[in-house]
């Protein structure tokens, strides 16, 4: 078969297998570097300046997703997404909010400076750390550096161009890796961490415009471009800004009730689990995404059936049986990779590791994006909000941080009940699929636990 003749469905198929080979080698090299940079800094620091800095990267996050309005999600979805007015609408947008984030940031780092002063921070607990102001206040300029970043990024997921994303991403992080390392050694600071941040958003801003093929940025203001960005991101904005409080809400309650130290200890459990959510996160936002929208505008729903599912095929296997390893698995790990500073998180670990039990559910919330159902990633995120913020203050006041944590790994599982609905009314639901998969978690769960009992013998 002559080139032009391959079919629409074997070039979707083999551009989507080709981005991701080159998105799963990207995560694992990136979670390789992340993991590798942290066992070396947890040596030279501090667990509480880990503490300090979730604060810090939380507030910085929070700030973010409470002002998203799926910018980059739009872009990969909409027929006008490859229109330079329409792009240029988009990082006009984009730099204004950028702004207005670190003006936020500002003003978040002056109220815990101010709230210090006037002992209203809980004594002993992270808020009341004297390096959290300005640390705060400091971190917030990555918004601005990355308000400036061009929508190239964008297009260049659009149309699967996986190589280059990698490779930018790639060394955005050996920068911030460097960077991060070298200060650390000879300063043994948390300024360290700041600005290994600071230097991988500015590597990763410069290279989204010298790195990536297609129109070059300029300031515009498109009144239709800017309706379609607003009808688009509305839902996005209020699933964003409950679906933030609702991921990150563990650290914002647990900074008032822990010290920096156990927050710190709390922070590796979560890198690690984060470790397998950002890997799936990334394949469903760089591959499924892409690929389900290019069906999605073509109308074949048939299609897109059987692709949603041929991902989820996938995520459903490696998470289930990743929850069941690390539920019998976690202390060891921790053991093996930390000192005994670190110890406890390995009993937090485990326990967290049932979150991946709804987290396989999240190539759904792809699947509604591709096909403009963004109201439904509000609902979805608003039931998980409810959820989380109804049962950590409750836990908290039972049984204190060992009760919450459950709270933090279990919060999600009423959306699997809505995600069902919904699924259902899109005709993207199959009993039999559902449950033949669920077998993987007590046998990943075995498997930990023999591998326990070998190397004890060892």
């Amino acid at each position: 078969m002559a080139s032009g003749d391959i079919s629409p469905s074997m070039n979707l198929r083999r551009r989507a297998i080709s981005a991701s080979v080159w998105n799963l080698g990207a995560l694992v090299t990136s979670q390789a570097m992340r993991l590798g940079g942290n066992l070396i800094m947890a040596r030279l620091l501090m667990p509480e300046m880990f503490g300090v800095m979730v604060i810090a990267t939380t507030v910085a996050v929070v700030l973010a997703l409470l002002s998203d309005m799926g910018l980059r999600q739009n872009i990969i979805q909409s027929p006008r997404g490859n229109d330079p007015v329409f792009l240029n609408t988009a990082w006009t947008v984009q730099i204004l909010r950028g702004f207005v984030l670190f003006a936020l940031s500002l003003l978040v780092a002056s109220f815990a400076w101010y709230a210090q002063v006037i002992n209203l921070s809980p004594a002993g607990s992270t808020y009341a750390a004297p390096e959290l102001p300005l640390v705060l206040a400091v971190t917030g300029f990555t918004a601005v550096m990355t308000g400036f970043q061009s929508t190239k990024l964008a297009l260049a997921f659009r149309s699967f161009q996986q190589r280059k994303v990698v490779i930018a991403e790639f060394s955005s992080q050996l920068v911030g890796l460097l960077v991060m390392l070298v200060i650390g050694y000879f300063t043994r600071s948390i300024w360290s961490l700041v600005a290994a941040g600071l230097a991988a958003t500015m590597v990763s801003t410069t290279l989204s415009h010298v790195w990536f093929h297609g129109p070059a940025n300029r300031l515009q203001w498109d009144s239709s471009a800017l309706k379609e960005l607003i009808a688009f991101g509305r839902w996005v904005l209020l699933s964003s800004a409950v679906g933030v409080l609702a991921a990150h809400g563990d650290r914002i309650w647990f900074g008032g009730s822990m010290s920096a130290a156990e927050l710190g200890v709390y922070s590796i459990a979560v890198l690690l689990l984060g470790a397998i959510e950002i890997a799936v996160r990334r394949l469903a936002a760089a591959v499924a995404l892409p690929a389900l929208s290019e069906l999605a505008r073509g109308g074949d729903a048939v299609r897109l059936r059987a692709l949603y599912y041929r991902f989820r095929l996938f995520i459903d296997l490696a998470l289930l049986f990743a929850c069941g390893l690390l539920l019998t698995l976690s202390p060891l790990i921790i053991s093996w990779l930390y000192d005994a500073r670190y110890a406890d998180a390995g009993n937090k670990l485990a326990i967290l590791s049932l979150s991946l039990f709804t987290l396989r559910f999240t190539l759904a919330h792809q699947a509604w994006l591709a096909l403009g159902l963004t109201k439904y990633l509000a609902v979805d995120n608003i039931i998980r909000f409810v959820s989380l913020w109804t049962l950590l203050p409750l836990l908290l006041a039972l049984g204190g941080t060992t009760y919450a944590v459950w709270g933090v790994a279990l919060y999600a599982l009423p959306t699997v009940f809505f995600v069902v609905f919904i699924n259902r009314r899109l005709g993207l639901f199959d009993m039999r699929r559902e449950l033949v998969v669920l077998p993987m978690l007590p046998l990943g769960a075995l498997f930990g636990a023999l591998l326990m009992r070998f190397l004890e013998y060892i």
